[in-house]
């Protein structure tokens, strides 16, 4: 099968398991044991993509991870595994962040010995031929002899330490994609034999000490890959500091600690003080006080009441609590980041599919110019013995391992410092996109401002009747209509609510989201509660006559939301927020780096130009009562590539009608599923240091790219038309590996790339007003 088209793999690689399973189609995400070079990787692909039902394949040697897309009859793990198997790999679970430093350290201890015996008999080869280069022998007979000694010597060399050289290479071959291994494999060998063919011809002139430095400087190589990739690692491990059991609640029975593993959703977990939450749930107690910086950054504590969704990773710093499990292990949230930073890094971005489109054809071409240099050169009339070196430093010095590792190098440096500044990518197209951002859209509640809404004011509707009109009851039924809700405004009535100690009482039968109106719920006794923007309201499930046109207007900075019973308008709440601390500084950080800025909310159009002023943005960059759709399309309006910041369910349209769409640390599940990069620190203040990180990350891939071309476009034509010492052409090669290394790992340093000036930003054409949702529930 041929491999898809580029432009297919860039739109899939943002498409969730969810986008996969509604058009019928699946995808396994595993690791792989007995990858030794990204030759290994583009091996394994190469195989997978000719297997029928098959769509996308990607292998990512650096984090042995492999992603497979296809027809759900066709992406099976025993399928995929027995095609892997019979290439000499095998397909595993993917790996938890402590198996893989654990797989790391058996790698790097296997290496190390390699490596230590590679110098060990190499020193003595290398002395032995720099006297024979020296002539500091009295007769050439001892030369002949030192020879030998330096080809014995270079034995262990090129069989027990090169051995993984020559395995992977056949891997390849048989998956008929040969790749850095073959060559460096035909480097060796062609070293050994160019030697033994010279001492049979009486000649001391050997090339045993090339063979040896080819091995052991790729073992050193491979060596400085490991450091990076224990860095890449390390970011990982910061995604899973979690406990491994947990306290079950049996019904009727005491509790009992048990692994984590057999939690099973539905079940009760009692939380201690102090302890760390393992697995996602509802919290089933009245109130608990958590620390949430794992998962927001938040430095203050935050106190959540019952029916809120918690996920793993904060900690309890009030009073244990009971809650029901709602993911298990392997589907909690946390979880799902770490799959998402492992399929970010199987997956390929444009120049890392350019990278290796290269590579694939570097290695045959290498090999066709290494043979053309040779016969040309017997043609030619020159000795044997120079044209089989000259043809040999050709084959060395082209030895595709930079041209590999470019892009893999610098996508592993750049998501390990996105990680370690609180960014996630999900996916690689946004690693590269995001670095060309020319504009950056904002909703506003909870994105721009804190999200921890209080409430201002609450009117009864003049038609309630006494039974309602008290505000405690009102309040509480408002509460009641929040049940489990993520949104700001949600969660502010309820903490409202439980300020004023009146209880929730039993969870809702039944509940509906209206994204960019509202929600309805319904309770055992048949009764049907509503909470949304008037407008909403009105338009559908509000009786007119209950519905005074002489309302009383709130305060003007305020959010409006409006309560119903059976169709009758119960009150009016009213609820205030303030920008969060770090929006100021974020948005001044984004016009320092160029770009156009938008603030598009479903809240009132006076209270979005109110904020946006304080932020100093200007009017017209300032959209307010838009419908999920009308951000849509403003969305699509802004010069692009654009990324749009939301954290709501009605803010999924327009992250998906984005470039890069960005989902803050406390966005909903919709919203979340819809992006393609995942804060992890409160606020907003990781946007800036997204579009940095990927920027840098974009440059040294383009270095990267640009300097194992250029090395490889040089050292072919010298080689074939100048006399190279294989050795020299052995330190060529490697240095140019050691550069790509070296240049990827300055990611890790820090420092922001320098700020154009700002954009303006233009004026857009009025899409419609749309309806607002309450406040900006979009």
């Amino acid at each position: 099968m041929a491999a898809p088209d580029a432009s297919l793999d860039v739109e899939r690689d943002s498409l969730t398991e969810a986008d996969l399973a509604r058009a019928g189609e699946a995808q396994l995400l595993r690791s792989v044991e007995g990858m030794w070079c990204t030759s290994c990787a583009l091996a394994m692909e190469h195989r997978l993509r000719r297997l029928p039902g098959v769509n996308r394949v990607g292998v990512d040697y650096l984090s042995a991870t492999l992603m497979v897309e296809g027809a759900a009859s066709a992406v099976t793990p025993e399928r995929i595994g027995a095609a892997v198997g019979r290439l000499g790999y095998r397909l595993c679970a993917l790996e938890s962040a402590p198996d893989a430093r654990t797989r790391l350290d058996v790698e790097s201890r296997d290496l190390a010995k390699r490596l230590m015996l590679a110098a060990a008999f190499g020193m003595w080869t290398m002395l032995a031929s720099l006297l024979i280069y020296a002539g500091a022998l009295p007769e050439v007979r001892l030369e002949r002899v030192l020879a030998w000694v330096s080809g014995a010597f270079a034995l262990p060399v090129v069989t027990l330490a090169a051995w993984p050289f020559y395995r992977a290479a056949w891997r390849t071959l048989r998956a008929g994609r040969p790749g850095m291994d073959a060559l460096v494999s035909l480097g060796v060998i062609g070293a050994l034999t160019v030697s033994l063919w010279l001492l049979g011809r009486g000649s001391a002139e050997v090339y045993f000490d090339t063979a040896v430095m080819l091995v052991v400087l790729l073992l050193a190589g491979r060596w400085v890959e490991t450091l990076a990739r224990y860095r890449g690692l390390r970011a990982l491990e910061g995604l899973a500091p979690l406990p491994e059991k947990a306290c079950r609640l049996p019904a009727g029975g005491e509790g009992e600690t048990v692994p984590l593993a057999e939690v099973a959703p539905g079940e009760r977990i009692r939380v201690a003080t102090g302890e760390t939450l393992a697995l996602d749930g509802e919290l089933l107690d009245a109130e608990a006080r958590l620390d949430l910086a794992l998962l927001t950054g938040e430095s203050r504590p935050r106190i959540l009441t019952r029916g809120a969704r918690l996920s793993a990773g904060c900690r309890n710093l009030g009073e244990p609590f009971t809650l029901r499990v709602t993911a298990g292990v392997g589907a909690r949230r946390l979880d799902g980041l770490y799959r998402q930073v492992q399929a970010l890094q199987a997956g390929k971005g444009e120049l890392r599919r350019l990278a290796e489109r290269f590579a694939a054809w570097l290695s045959p071409v290498a090999l066709a110019l290494s043979l053309v240099t040779l016969a040309a050169l017997l043609l030619a009339g020159v000795a044997p013995e120079e044209a089989a070196v000259r043809a040999l430093s050709v084959l060395v010095v082209a030895c595709p391992c930079a041209v590999g590792l470019a892009v893999p190098m610098a996508s592993l440096a750049g998501t390990a410092r996105a990680l370690e500044a609180g960014v996630v990518f999900r996916d690689p197209a946004a690693l590269e996109l995001a670095g060309q951002a020319r504009a950056v859209a904002f909703d506003k509640t909870g994105t721009l401002t804190r999200g921890t809404l209080r409430l201002a004011a609450l009117q009864p509707a003049a038609a309630t009747s006494d039974e309602h009109r008290s505000n405690e009851r009102l309040l509480a039924l408002a509460a009641r209509a929040e049940w489990g809700s993520e949104h700001p405004l949600g969660l502010a009535i309820r903490a409202a609510a439980a300020e004023a100690g009146i209880a929730p009482g039993q969870a809702p039968v039944a509940i509906v989201e209206h994204p960019g109106q509202g929600r309805e719920v319904r309770d055992a006794d048949g009764r049907t509660l509503r909470i949304g923007s008037f407008g909403w309201l009105v338009g559908g499930s509000i009786d007119q006559g209950t519905a005074s046109p002489e309302r009383e207007a709130g305060p003007p900075w305020a959010s409006e939301v409006v309560l119903s019973r059976d169709g009758a308008w119960l009150a009016t709440l009213w609820l205030e927020d303030e920008p969060d601390p770090s929006a100021p500084a974020t948005l001044t950080a984004l016009r320092r780096q160029g770009l156009a800025l938008a603030l598009i909310s479903g809240d009132r159009p006076a209270l979005v130009r109110r904020l946006g002023g304080r932020l100093g943005l200007e009017p017209e960059a300032c959209f307010g009562g838009r419908s999920p759709e009308a951000k849509r399309h403003l969305v699509s309006a802004l010069p692009g590539p654009v990324l749009y910041v939301g954290d709501g369910i009605n803010d999924a349209p327009a992250l998906a009608a984005a470039t890069v769409g960005v989902a803050t640390a406390e966005a909903s599940a919709a919203a979340r599923d819809a992006a393609a990069i995942q804060l992890l620190g409160g606020g907003v203040q990781g946007v800036p240091a997204a579009i940095a990180i990927a920027r840098a990350t974009r440059r040294v891939m383009h270095q990267n790219l640009a300097l194992s071309a250029l090395y490889n476009a040089l050292a072919l034509g010298l080689a074939a038309w100048m006399v190279i010492p294989p050795q020299v052409a052995v330190l060529a090669m490697v240095t140019s590996s050691l550069s790509v290394v070296g240049n990827a790992a300055r990611l890790g340093l820090g420092g922001s790339p320098e700020a154009p000036a700002p954009r303006s930003m233009p004026r857009l054409a009025s899409s419609g007003p749309g309806r607002a949702g309450p406040g900006d529930r979009a």
